[in-house]
């Protein structure tokens, strides 16, 4: 069997590039081309040198480790050691699933063509197997993620909101809810509610006062930056089909989840004049899709916050 390392490296620059791609996706977390490139390359010539030599180096686990570190640090450049584990925790487990998937296509379709050298699985099998089986690899790992999501407990799902508006800043605690996917029906922006208590220090008393007179149209915002601003978001709820809450473009928005922190561009904040959690825990709601970024797609206004 005749094996050219010149396309067991590109096989696995690619594979690795895809994997490195799948775990920036599940992490949420965006990964640069070229650090991605750089980080596949490392550990394509690695998988070469393990084939090419029998040096008792490549076979060392803590090596290994030490190649995942290194890969990981290039492609996402983590900021603490827990995201490092984070990364790597997932790096083996889409790793695993990819493989799994890989081999198991190989062995069913052409098992003669596969052989194992020093740690390594080489043969000559077409590469479209192995993208094949790094698509149906990806597909597995987002199916599993997502049902684990799902069944992620709300007292697990709690982040920090901070907000600028008019050089004041507010901090709260808020609640990430899959059923909050409440859009701004002009600009398609992603709304976080948040109580009107928490907003004494950012928005004038007089509005705070009069929200629902502003949505019957009894009292005139005469300030034209809050007219700029301000929004009318449409919402339905157990009990309330057809509510209206006032909301307001804020100068800045990030919401700190999981020590990663995130720049929201396109958020409006939604004021709530009664509270949110009976026991005070946390005083404002965001969609699981505003933490995910996807605001762009439109769902149906809608909410579970009480009427």
């Amino acid at each position: 069997m005749t094996i050219y390392l010149d396309v067991v490296f590109l096989e696995n620059v690619c594979m690795n590039s895809i994997i490195l791609f799948a775990t920036g996706l599940v992490t949420k977390t965006k990964c640069k081309i070229m650090r991605n490139l750089i980080s596949s390359i490392l550990g394509a010539t690695y998988v070469v040198g393990a084939y090419m030599t029998n040096n008792i180096i490549y076979k060392n686990s803590l090596v290994k480790i030490g190649l995942s570190i290194a890969m990981i640090y290039i492609a996402f450049y983590p900021k603490n050691f827990k995201l490092i584990f984070k990364y790597i925790v997932i790096f083996y487990l889409t790793s695993f699933v990819f493989g799994g998937c890989a081999y198991a296509l190989l062995y069913y379709i052409k098992p003669q063509d596969i052989f194992y050298r020093n740690g390594t699985f080489i043969g000559t099998y077409p590469i479209k197997i192995t993208f094949l089986g790094a698509i149906l690899g990806f597909i597995t790992l987002n199916i599993a993620f997502k049902l684990i999501k799902n069944r992620l407990k709300k007292s697990e799902m709690f982040c920090n909101v901070n907000i600028g508006y008019n050089g004041e800043k507010i901090r709260i605690k808020a609640i990430i809810d899959s059923g909050n996917l409440l859009q701004d029906p002009i600009t398609g922006s992603s709304v976080i509610v948040v109580e009107k208590k928490e907003l004494v220090n950012v928005i004038d008393n007089s509005i705070l006062n009069n929200l629902q007179n502003i949505i019957l149209g009894k009292y005139e915002i005469t300030d034209q930056e809050y007219i700029s601003r301000f929004r009318l978001i449409p919402f339905s709820s157990i009990g309330k089909q057809n509510g209206m809450l006032i909301g307001f473009k804020p100068d800045w928005v990030s919401i700190e989840f999981d020590d990663i922190q995130k720049e929201m561009d396109k958020v409006i904040i939604a004021i709530y004049d009664k509270d949110i959690s009976k026991n005070h825990e946390y005083a404002g709601i965001v969609g699981l899709e505003t933490l995910e970024e996807r605001s762009e797609l439109n769902y149906e206004h809608t909410s579970n916050i009480k009427a």
